[in-house]
């Protein structure tokens, strides 16, 4: 088309209101969450990009499925919907419905992994590692050279480091359970992964013997990027991509309040039967019967509808067109972001937009606060609050620091988007300003969601 617009390929049925905040109500608002975002009342944020998960906005048809939801104990067809979708998707044989991603982390590592076995990934994400590491297991991040580098634009930043992958699986061998490659990659940056690298993982995984699971969670975003930067690909449909990428794994666990595009809701899919079977069993302890999961009846109705409808071009084309219109924003006005932007989310470098606060002092943590004092804008940081603390309790600076302003699906229009891009430049303007932060009290995993937290200097923002 010759015009410019990015026009959101949908109509808004139903509203829901922003109550507006001033400074003064926003700093009250962080003093009484201890400095954490998210302690915060989700009534006192403006935009919220705290996270793309579970936040979106689902479609008619997903609305019109749910008052299908048979809501049966066990053998619901509902239950059957859901597992056609997902394996006409997929492909997998043994689909698992979990309420989000994490339980199925949960039933797979518990079911599949020992204490000190380890587990390759292009990236862990927090939950991830998190279950790995409370039942003693290793995670392994395995990023590519390009991937540590926030400014340099390459198409495949998501890419899992094969060489290291080679080496890992031989230097382990037998006590690598399995290997995954999170698509796209989140803590990466919201970078994805291309085919080859997949497939290439995939012949090396095979090579050691070692099952490759898909962390599948935004599967098509990754897909509609391959469509559109991998060579040989922009004639296929991203349907068609995206079951290519499940050919080539073993299996997937997936939150599907992502590119499920439903509110709550996940799933584990395997081609291994007896491994399956032990993770159904493993799934009835916590989650609930087999054929629901943990799900009312309307949620997996909800499922199968949004895991087709995710696979839309003209809804791709629109997202990721979004995400990438505010990083030229961003990158016209100097601020150092992750290059190029995800798909999910901009990914601000705090540590380049930010050199006079040290690593110890989280600047990514400080950034994500201003932001939301001067513009009620939510964000979440992706550095060494998040990363810093490692198993042996000992702490080591994160590979990058990074905010991470995460869409929400089908949610904000593009005036919205114009009011961040606002927000965003503000900030910029009193960055030297900015000043860092300290950890007052903090648990032992996943510290980030509980964290209480003050400025280092008395004050975020010096006068």
């Amino acid at each position: 088309m010759p015009f410019q617009t990015i026009i959101e390929p949908f109509r808004i049925k139903t509203v829901e209101p922003i109550r507006f905040t001033t400074r003064a109500q926003r700093e009250s608002a962080l003093a009484a969450a201890h400095h954490n975002l998210f302690q915060l009342r989700a009534e006192d944020v403006i935009i919220d990009l705290l996270t793309d998960s579970g936040t979106g906005a689902m479609s008619s048809a997903q609305w019109a499925g749910m008052m299908q939801g048979d809501e049966s104990y066990a053998g619901a067809r509902s239950f059957f919907r859901f597992e056609a979708a997902v394996r006409d998707v997929t492909g997998f044989t043994n689909i698992i419905p979990t309420h989000q991603g994490r339980a199925a982390e949960r039933i797979l590592f518990t079911s599949a992994c020992q204490p000190g076995d380890v587990v390759p990934n292009n990236t862990h994400f927090d939950t991830t590692r998190a279950n790995l590491e409370a039942i003693g297991a290793i995670a392994v991040d395995l990023r590519c050279a390009e991937a540590t580098q926030p400014s340099l634009i390459a198409p495949f930043k998501g890419n899992i480091d094969l060489a290291a992958l080679d080496r890992c699986l031989a230097e382990h061998q037998g006590r690598v359970p399995f290997a995954m490659i999170t698509v796209t990659n989140n803590s990466g940056g919201g970078q994805p992964v291309s085919l080859a690298n997949i497939r290439a993982a995939s012949a090396l995984c095979k090579k050691h013997g070692v099952p490759l699971i898909l962390d599948a969670c935004r599967f098509a975003e990754n897909a509609w990027f391959i469509k559109q930067r991998e060579p040989g690909q922009a004639d296929r449909t991203p349907a068609e991509i995206a079951r290519e990428m499940f050919g080539l794994a073993d299996g997937c666990t997936m939150s599907a309040k992502k590119d499920g595009l439903v509110n709550i809701g996940g799933f584990l899919a395997l081609n291994n039967a007896a491994l399956a079977a032990k993770c159904r069993n493993n799934l009835i302890l916590t989650e609930g019967f087999p054929t629901y999961g943990g799900l009312a009846g309307y949620d997996l109705e909800a499922l199968a509808v949004g895991i087709k409808e995710v696979l839309d071009e003209d809804y791709l084309r629109y997202r990721i067109r979004s995400v990438a219109y505010l990083g030229d924003k961003l990158t016209a006005a100097g601020i150092p972001i992750v290059q190029p932007p995800g798909g999910h989310a901009i990914y601000i470098d705090a540590k380049g937009m930010l050199p006079h606060i040290p690593q110890h002092e989280y600047p990514a943590w400080a950034l994500s606060l201003a932001l939301y004092l001067e513009g009620g804008v939510r964000s979440v940081e992706i550095g060494s609050v998040m990363f810093g603390r490692q198993p042996d309790g000992t702490e080591k600076p994160a590979p990058m620091e990074l905010v991470r302003l995460a869409f929400p699906r089908r949610v904000y229009t593009q005036s919205h988007v114009d009011y961040l891009a606002e927000v965003l430049l503000h900030v910029n303007g009193l960055k030297s300003r900015i000043r860092g932060v300290k950890l007052v009290e903090a648990p032992e995993l996943l510290r980030h969601f509980t964290a209480k937290v003050a400025p280092a200097h008395g004050s975020l923002i010096a006068s």
